[in-house]
């Protein structure tokens, strides 16, 4: 029988004094570079003679930089968190998120136990029973359509941003001071790409965000849409997609089972220990499997995976039970 152990990625060095060590993993160093240099390249390139061309690889940029800040947030590609942070802020290339937000919000979505949960994990889709029947009509036309493949990727960036700068509106008026931070960071962040895109591209901000943004946060969704399930088991709720192409812009997150057992382990090492004990994994999220992201749209292009409504709360507000 598999017994999951507690994977780090590789451990912070120290020498016989018990100084602390540069720890750098090249790879995601690597992948950074790629990824800035494929922005500059379809800015300074591509956008006087192909626009369009230009606008959809800077899209691919933003999926991947949008990844690549999910691997800084947990603890990557060294162990200075300030390095870190300054990698994948100065330049937010996915611009609609404060890295300092995700990070928050995401290593709370990382406790398994509340996995799902309408209340307590900030990346769930479920609703609640009662607040289903409370919203408009309208709303939940396109919370429906949302539900479904297609709809994620067309509306689901739409409705992302408006519900994140609502609740952010919202805890900037009560004065939460480290949203206040995260985002003076991140305007400060977006004014220097935009000064970037305006003296060297000749590219307007608002069409960058609008076009490349919008795509790159579409891309993601793929990934997104189909990551978690409503199970009594934690176990049971994190996908495993096993094969497709966009693991190289998802860094390997669509083994994400495995990510949620390793948090800390570095996206290059994840396909290893899935191959490793691949039986052991379905087996663990009970055949929450998938062979690739074409067979999911396929299935639920048109029709939602979920319900919106969370089996577990069916008819009444928050439970602290599961």
């Amino acid at each position: 029988m598999f017994t999951l152990k507690r994977f780090h990625s590789s451990a912070i060095g120290r020498d016989r004094r018990g100084v602390t060590n540069m720890r750098i993993e090249w790879p995601t160093i690597a992948m950074m570079a790629a990824c800035y240099g494929a922005w500059l390249a379809a800015g300074l390139f591509m956008w006087p003679a192909f626009p369009v061309l230009a606008l959809l690889v800077m899209a691919l940029t933003a999926a991947l930089h949008s990844s690549l800040q999910h691997e800084v947030l947990h603890g990557h590609p060294t162990n200075k968190p300030w390095l870190n942070e300054l990698l994948v802020g100065l330049l937010p290339l996915a611009p609609a998120y404060p890295y300092r937000r995700f990070k928050a919000l995401h290593l709370r979505h990382h406790n398994d136990e509340r996995l799902t949960d309408p209340y307590d994990d900030p990346e769930s889709y479920y609703l609640d029973g009662r607040n289903w029947t409370q919203i408009s009509k309208p709303l939940r036309l396109l919370l429906t359509i949302n539900n479904t493949m297609l709809g994620r990727m067309v509306l689901g960036p739409l409705l992302m941003v408006w519900s994140f700068f609502t609740t952010e509106l919202k805890l900037i008026a009560k004065g939460d001071v480290k949203v206040i931070v995260a985002w003076v960071l991140h305007v400060a962040g977006l004014i220097l790409l935009a000064a970037v895109m305006h003296i060297v591209f000749d590219l307007p901000f608002w069409l960058y965000a609008a076009t490349s943004g919008y795509i790159g946060m579409s891309i993601i969704s793929v990934r997104t849409y189909c990551e978690h399930q409503a199970a009594s088991d934690a176990n049971h709720r994190s996908v495993i997609v096993e094969k497709s192409p966009l693991s190289v812009l998802f860094l390997n997150n669509n083994l994400h089972l495995v990510h949620h057992k390793a948090p800390t382990l570095a996206w290059y090492k994840l396909p290893a220990l899935m191959r490793e004990k691949r039986q052991e994994w379905v087996a663990m999220n009970d055949g929450y499997v998938y062979a690739g992201y074409i067979d999911i749209f396929k299935k639920f292009a048109l029709r939602g995976k979920e319900p919106i409504v969370h089996p577990q709360f069916p008819d009444v507000k928050h439970s602290s039970t599961y």
